[in-house]
């Protein structure tokens, strides 16, 4: 790791397609007491209706398009994107306030916001681990067993998940989700290694020392 890593938080990304449990298992590593400790996630903006279990402002928070681009001219956002005719960004203040509460991010982003994130911060601070399913197959199984994804949607999305593999070498690490707690293990394996690289583990020391 480079010592600008030392600057600020560093930056972890989970992606993969829609289907691939991103979400379920950022939340499940959120809710270990270790890294509870030493993660924050990144609450995204949106101008999607939010689905009948999210809640605002833990799930998403949710804007309307006005104020969503209001926020975009003002540079509010570290990455956003239009995706199926709704916006998702990432809030700067993210990085501020992971400073602040001496923790690391976690992005649960796109490829393309990735990409983005990645060419803002340098790789130096961003780690990136993609989900796969371990069959094509499952993916379409698992959008088609949520309730409020009709057969449209689920036709878009599947046509997404071709450009979404494309971008799969780009990252850092790879984990297959055939189970959860199996691919649960594989993420804190991935995060428990780099706490032990140098600069990592030398600027967990100097902070503890402050």
């Amino acid at each position: 790791m480079s010592s600008n890593a030392a600057a600020g938080p560093l930056v972890w990304i989970v992606s993969g397609p829609s289907g691939s449990g991103k979400t379920t298992l950022c939340q499940a590593l959120l809710r270990d007491p270790f890294w509870k400790k030493r993660i924050m996630r990144s609450v995204s903006y949106t101008t999607r209706a939010l689905r009948p279990q999210e809640k605002n402002g833990h799930d998403y928070r949710r804007v309307t398009p006005d104020e969503f681009r209001k926020m975009a001219g003002r540079k509010a956002f570290l990455e956003y994107e239009k995706i199926f005719g709704s916006y998702y960004g990432t809030p700067r203040s993210v990085l501020e306030e992971a400073r602040r509460r001496k923790k690391d991010v976690l992005l649960c982003i796109d490829v393309k916001g990735a990409r983005t994130v990645r060419r803002q911060l340098g790789r130096c601070r961003v780690f990136s681990i993609f989900l796969l399913t371990p069959q094509p197959g499952a993916l379409s199984l698992r959008l088609k067993g949520r309730s409020t994804e009709g057969k449209k949607d689920i036709e878009k999305r599947l046509k997404r998940v071709k450009i979404e593999l494309s971008h799969m070498k780009q990252y850092d690490y790879i984990v297959v989700n055939d189970r959860i707690q199996e691919a649960l293990r594989k993420i804190k394996s991935i995060l428990t290694a780099k706490m032990c690289e140098e600069e990592y583990a030398l600027r967990s020391f100097r902070e503890a020392d402050r």
